[in-house]
């Protein structure tokens, strides 16, 4: 198999926006879900809703691909799942280095999809001396001394970064120097790259943020549709009570 050394992914090439890239892994996931259920063909509502999309914009990021469905058929399952695979570069082997293994580190080099979508954790690289030749996920991590030569051996151009953030950029630069291209970030920091390299940043902490916004918001509408509904006056109809012309009678027959 070719290595990530030598070839890069066609989407930039063709012209795919990346909004549109960044939605293929969502529809690779459910088409492979379908894939491994054996289903052989798919509508674009189907997906689209599998997907989290609307069909519209689904059928839109299809045509960048020059796939087009089958009117009463849908889409063919396993060839769609080539064609993204195929633009997103994952028929094709891409070593990977993890450089970091505390904690993170640890559970992304366990991380058993990475074989499956293309990708190979080619080096475990941590700063800790202690670390040096312990077994990580049948991997045995390897000092940062010799990162440039490990990235150098085993054709690395994917380096994830998992270290504290104080040292995240020194790391980075390294990473670069060595001829990795591209960054997937998970210091709580912001590096800074020079053009041609993409960096991809997962801050755990800003998404839990965001869903407290949310929760807090949830909250808010709650708290607001209940007083609205303690200060609706509760109307009673007394007619029951009411006497041939409207009084109330003094003794209620019995």
């Amino acid at each position: 198999m070719a290595t990530g050394r030598t070839h890069r992914p066609a989407t930039r090439s063709r012209g795919i926006p990346e909004a549109t890239v960044a939605r293929l892994p969502l529809y690779l996931r459910a088409l492979t879900a379908l894939s491994e259920r054996s289903v052989p063909t798919v509508s674009s509502e189907e997906l689209a809703a599998a997907a989290g999309v609307n069909s519209a914009k689904l059928r839109k990021d299809f045509s960048y691909l020059g796939s087009y469905g089958t009117r009463g058929v849908g889409y063919d399952v396993e060839y769609l799942v080539y064609q993204i695979s195929r633009e997103l570069g994952l028929t094709q082997d891409w070593p990977v280095v993890i450089v970091g293994i505390g904690n993170l580190g640890a559970a992304l080099a366990n991380y058993g999809g990475f074989a499956s979508r293309g990708f190979r954790v080619a080096a475990l690289i941590d700063a800790d001396h202690a670390m040096a030749g312990k077994q990580v996920a049948g991997i045995s991590v390897q000092h940062s001394d010799g990162l440039e030569k490990i990235i150098s051996d085993n054709g690395v151009s994917i380096g994830v970064i998992t270290t504290p953030p104080a040292v995240a950029q020194q790391v980075c630069d390294r990473l670069v120097a060595a001829g990795v291209t591209s960054i997937l970030n998970f210091a709580p920091t912001v590096l800074s790259v020079p053009d041609g390299v993409d960096v991809r940043k997962v801050d755990l902490s800003i998404e839990l943020q965001i869903l407290a916004f949310h929760e807090q918001r949830k909250a808010g509408e709650e708290a607001a549709a209940n007083e609205a509904v303690a200060a609706v006056p509760v109307s009673r109809d007394d007619s029951t009570d009411q006497g041939p012309d409207g009084d109330v009678p003094a003794v209620m027959p019995a």
